[in-house]
């Protein structure tokens, strides 16, 4: 059984910052094998994809609306994946997910797992 647990999402002013994480767990889950990815799903709106990162953290990419703002890392030794927000719009309210997948990374893979979500709504 994999779980993959959010936190850290809340309300913020536009202009301020979160920073989410993402502690994965599981018997015969390792973390280091995974690439991970951070999506999220406004209301009304498909689930998109936000940011990704492979599997030892040497490569990251951004959707467009996320790039200069966002920030995605992990630690590999803790089994967590962060995304620092900064500079958050009201368009950046949402559930954010994150996600495990087994065979690559980035926006077109296939994710195997995914977390609960964890809210950030974003007041102007």
């Amino acid at each position: 059984q994999v779980q993959l647990v959010e936190s850290g999402g809340g309300l913020v002013q536009a202009g301020g910052s979160l920073r989410l994480s993402c502690v994965a767990s599981g018997r015969t889950f390792s973390f280091s094998y995974y690439g991970m990815g951070w999506f999220r799903q406004a209301p009304g709106k498909e689930r998109e994809f936000v940011a990704a990162i492979n599997r030892n953290g040497g490569y990251t990419t951004y959707a467009d609306s996320a790039k200069g703002r966002f920030t995605i890392s992990r630690d590999n030794a803790k089994n967590t994946v962060y995304l620092q927000m900064n500079s958050l719009k009201p368009e950046d309210t949402a559930v954010y997910y994150c996600a495990a997948c087994a065979t690559g990374w980035g926006v077109g893979s296939r994710y195997d797992y995914w977390g609960q979500g964890t809210q950030v709504t974003v007041s102007s």
